[in-house]
């Protein structure tokens, strides 16, 4: 069972990586600019968000191994709509597929552990499954790369097939079936609220520099405040919302949740840009971007472990607040990247980035959550995993536009790139003062049965 939840997760959190090396092949492809593929990783994000939140009733009423198996079939059918696309409206839509399933993967296979392996032995269970997030990144630019050069794009998704035929075997014959048909009303109403605001204020952002001009954008930005504000009435309404409003009473867990979303723009920009930066503009191959990626995901594995000792000897205040201007500064540092840079100088700086990176995503975590009690630590944790999936596509799409915006100003997109990872790393060190807030006495009491870490957190 344990190899099946590994499997998804992996395949999830492979394909999350693997596309990023394979960008300006696929734009030539499809005869689109590579900033115009950037919808291409939005929707899957924003897809996962809207939907990870109903993954656990979708368990409770229909079984654990019937939605695993449905999600895995869903995936794999994305990916070969994905594969077999011939215009970027069609690739998107393949990903909004791709989504559905992916949005599953991970929440149904954890609970599947939580309801089938003995307490003392979960937390064991959980450090293996986490494995493969932490396998994923190291593996996906590279062989994102590779296959583009040694077959082609297609095969970045392809190879979700055979792994997901696998598991679906697998599961038939080895994931227990678990309880159907108990579950209590889910709140489809506030989470569709809750959708619109994600999707319109992430359109908002693109629609201010397309087609639509400025007025479109403004619209759409008001759209996602107007469901915001609707939100609050109908979860004070509703017997069973969503997340509950009494969750913003933990001081920690509002300046967590609005310190995550600033910090992780800059962290979810920087896997979009980088392979652009160094394919268009510095001649590399896809192989060979996805090779300069490898120190992010090394340091950032390894660094896991420092987290703790920091934290006990600086205090998560001050530890988030300096490691928060590195994770900035380094982003920042990209721009001086350019033809004959000093490879050395390139992979010191991608290893400070990873490290650093992967320290803040483990500390914002544990801030955000620490406190929250029983009953608010389920949809506490659904709620955190929505905005960290906003994150990323706030990130990818903030990033791609003020690429876009400086090239035009500029009429060049070598300086459009420098301008951008400043401008995305200054976003990011602005959450700094987000953290600052932090309710310090609150972290340092005892937890109320808060939500057991899980290590495959990023």
């Amino acid at each position: 069972m344990l190899w099946i939840v590994f499997a998804g997760f992996f395949m999830q959190a492979l394909d999350t990586t693997i596309l990023n090396t394979a960008l300006p092949s696929i734009a030539h492809s499809l005869n689109e600019k590579p900033l115009a593929l950037q919808p291409v990783i939005v929707a899957y994000t924003l897809t996962m968000a809207m939907l990870t939140p109903a993954s656990g009733w979708l368990a409770d009423r229909f079984g654990t191994r019937r939605v695993y198996f449905t999600a895995i079939l869903i995936f794999v059918l994305g990916s070969v709509f994905c594969a077999t696309a011939h215009t970027l409206t069609e690739l998107t839509i393949a990903r909004v597929l791709q989504g559905i399933g992916g949005s599953m993967l991970l929440p149904i296979g954890r609970l599947a552990v939580l309801r089938n392996v003995p307490s003392e032995q979960y937390i064991a269970a959980l450090a293996f499954v986490s494995v493969a997030g932490q396998v994923g990144p190291i593996f996906g630019p590279v062989l994102g790369g590779w296959l583009v050069e040694s077959a082609s794009w297609h095969w970045i998704f392809l190879i979700n097939v055979p792994v997901g035929l696998i598991g679906l075997l697998a599961v038939r014959r080895y994931l227990p079936a678990g309880e159907s048909g108990v579950a209590p009303p889910f709140d489809w109403l506030g989470c569709g609220l809750l959708s619109l605001c994600m999707v319109s204020f992430s359109l908002a952002l693109d629609a201010s520099h397309g087609t639509g001009g400025p007025a479109l954008g403004i619209a759409l930005a008001a759209l996602s405040v107007v469901s915001a504000l609707l939100y609050i009435p109908h979860a004070r309404r509703h017997r069973t919302p969503l997340f509950r409003l009494a969750l913003f009473r933990e001081p920690n867990f509002t300046t967590g949740l609005i310190g995550n979303l600033v910090a992780r723009i800059g962290s979810g920009a920087v896997p979009f840009l980088l392979p652009l930066l160094m394919q268009l503009q510095l001649g590399y191959t896809p192989f060979h971007s996805g090779l300069m990626l490898l120190p992010v995901a090394l340091t950032g594995a390894v660094a896991k472990r420092w987290i703790v000792p920091l934290v006990n000897r600086f205090g998560y205040g001050n530890f988030l607040v300096v490691n928060t201007l590195i994770v900035g500064g380094s982003i920042a540092s990209f721009a001086a990247m350019s033809p004959g840079w000093p490879l050395a100088l390139s992979i010191l700086q991608l290893g400070i980035f990873g490290a650093s990176n992967s320290m803040q995503f483990a500390a914002m975590n544990s801030v955000t959550l620490k406190n929250l009690s029983r009953e608010d630590a389920g949809s506490g944790n659904s709620l955190f995993s929505m905005v960290q999936m906003l994150a990323i596509g706030l990130g990818v799409t903030i990033g791609g536009t003020l690429v876009s915006l400086f090239s035009v100003k500029l009429g060049v997109a070598a300086p459009a790139y420098r301008l951008a990872f400043v401008s995305v790393g200054l976003i990011t060190m602005l959450s700094a003062l987000v953290f600052r807030r932090l309710d310090i006495a609150e972290l340092t009491r005892p937890r109320r049965a808060a939500p057991a870490a899980d290590p495959a957190a990023r």
